[in-house]
């Protein structure tokens, strides 16, 4: 549960418009420096000030699209979230020099959607399914 005292201070440095969208993306109150972003427009942010966030929770990801799901977040900055990596992509050398460049971009996972892997048959079937002989009525 979000205190006042900590609400008012969110909306003081981050502006009603950006708390309001808080409120109805994550349904807390956050404020925090912009680490960076990706390849979809998802925002990254830390606030490293122990009074304000629970230990664990100082790391998050604001989504662009409305309807967001875990495999927006791509590999290096799903790293930096869950704690394995130090440093922010943006800022950590090793992420930055050692990408190889036949590495293809990252795509979300399309399962459920329209775009979605189908896969298709092009063998000749071994059996014809049934057609019955319909007959004309006198």
């Amino acid at each position: 549960m979000v205190s006042l005292a900590r609400t008012i201070r969110s909306i003081r440095r981050v502006g009603i418009k950006e708390w309001w969208h808080q409120m109805q993306y994550i349904g807390d109150a956050k404020s925090g420096r912009l680490v960076g972003t990706d390849q979809f427009g998802n925002r990254y942010f830390e606030n490293l000030n122990p009074e304000e966030e629970i230990p664990g929770r100082h790391r998050w990801v604001d989504f662009a699209q409305h309807d967001y799901n875990a495999t927006q977040v791509p590999p290096e900055w799903h790293s930096w979230i869950s704690h394995i990596r130090k440093d922010p992509p943006s800022e950590d050398r090793v992420v930055q020099n050692l990408s190889p460049p036949w590495k293809a971009p990252w795509n979300e996972n399309l399962t459920g959607t329209r775009g979605a892997f189908k896969t298709y048959n092009t063998t000749k079937p071994k059996y014809e399914a049934w057609q019955p002989k319909t007959a004309a009525r006198a």
